[in-house]
């Protein structure tokens, strides 16, 4: 008979209560494992004498009834020996899993120290623009370059304004210079305050945000040398979207809200990688 290790912390107070100690279990099972190795390798050794070979299982054999007669006690005493190990069997496994479970956390774990990376390392080549007073943040998972609605255009218009086109220029120099911002991909955002446009070849906010992306995007993507000028950039890595009035940033029950709210986002999109929650980065 053959005994693995049974009794873990569990059994300590059932061990002590039918007067034998922890010390006691585990010497016993120690010494059965050592005689049973001992005897398995004097087996099938050569030069030894059938007395030592006797005498070693004699040895195992009163160990081994030993550790049968604690097993017996046990299972006097309501313990089901073979139910017990199977719930150590079962918290081995469980152990694995939670060792699984972790290694995951830190694989993802390293993935996101890499993204914040990288996000970071974005944050410094944008670090031009925040000089200028462009905010640079990380809003709704993604990397967002805000642009002052009311330094891009006048009330109600899409036509940018000499300052406005300074503006774009200084942002479309910082990507087309830099490899990695300039193979990224961008969406153009419009957005406004609630106040409802009074008439107007827009009808409404959606119509009036949806033309101020288009205005940004076709100045972003024409060539430099262009009557109007351009940034440059590639047109096929930038699209254009008007949000109208749903996605404020600040409250429009003040002017200064509203302000803010009128806005165009340059709006960096995440690739696969970086569909983590990033919601941490912006702290």
């Amino acid at each position: 008979m053959r005994v693995r290790s049974l009794v873990p912390l569990l059994l300590l107070p059932t061990l002590a209560s039918c007067g034998y100690s922890e010390d006691e279990w585990q010497a016993q099972l120690a010494k059965y494992e050592a005689l049973r190795k001992q005897h398995d390798a004097e087996k099938g050794a050569h030069g030894k004498t059938r007395a030592e070979l006797e005498k070693t299982k004699e040895e195992l054999e009163r160990a081994e009834e030993r550790v049968g007669e604690l097993i017996a006690e046990l299972k006097k005493m309501g313990v089901d020996v073979a139910a017990l190990e199977q719930k150590l069997e079962a918290e081995g496994k469980e152990k694995t899993q939670l060792q699984r479970a972790l290694e995951e956390y830190k694989r993802r774990a390293e993935v996101l120290e890499r993204i914040k990376a990288r996000f970071e390392q974005l944050r410094e080549k944008l670090k031009k623009l925040t000089e200028m007073g462009l905010k640079v943040s990380i809003r709704n998972n993604r990397m967002v370059i805000s642009l002052p609605g009311d330094v891009l255009f006048d009330s109600g218009s899409d036509k940018l304004r000499k300052e406005g086109v300074e503006v774009l220029k200084a942002v479309a120099d910082v990507v087309r210079s830099d490899t990695q911002l300039a193979a990224r991909y961008f969406q153009i955002a419009g957005h406004t305050d609630d106040r409802p446009l009074k008439g107007g070849p827009y009808k409404d906010n959606w119509g009036l945000s949806a033309m101020r992306a288009r205005g940004v995007l076709v100045w972003l993507t024409s060539p430099p040398e262009a009557k109007e000028g351009g940034g440059g950039l590639d047109v096929k890595k930038l699209h254009a979207a008007g949000y109208g009035e749903t996605d404020p940033v600040a409250d429009n029950g003040t002017d200064e809200g509203r302000t803010s709210n009128r806005r165009v986002e340059l709006v960096l999109m995440p690739d696969v990688e970086e569909m983590l929650d990033l919601r941490k980065l912006s702290e």
